[in-house]
């Protein structure tokens, strides 16, 4: 079953919790360009269903940026929680080369 999902590029200066209480989760998104990393948001929702039927460092996710015209593998690294309420705070992805 493949995977996807879609981001858009976090504003600069955005504030994590802001962003959360407005049901965005913040993403990065690591080695897209060389060492390069990019900040970005998705969506709670999707980000709940992707994290629920994804495993961590083994299912390909294809991750769409459209505002930075980027599309391509991915593996989903980690995947931070709220300690004790179980939320989702925050998702790391690195990019696959080929």
């Amino acid at each position: 079953m493949p995977f996807s999902i879609e981001a858009q590029k976090r504003p600069e200066g955005t504030k994590p919790n802001a962003l959360r209480r407005d049901g965005k989760i913040p993403a990065t998104l690591y080695g897209h360009n060389g060492a390069e990393s990019i900040h970005l948001v998705v969506d709670a929702k999707a980000a709940g269903f992707l994290v629920r039927d994804a495993a961590p460092n083994k299912s390909v996710v294809e991750v769409n940026i459209p505002e930075l015209s980027w599309n391509g593998k991915t593996v989903m690294r980690e995947v931070q929680t709220h300690p004790w309420k179980g939320s989702l705070y925050h998702i790391s992805f690195f990019a696959q080369k080929g």
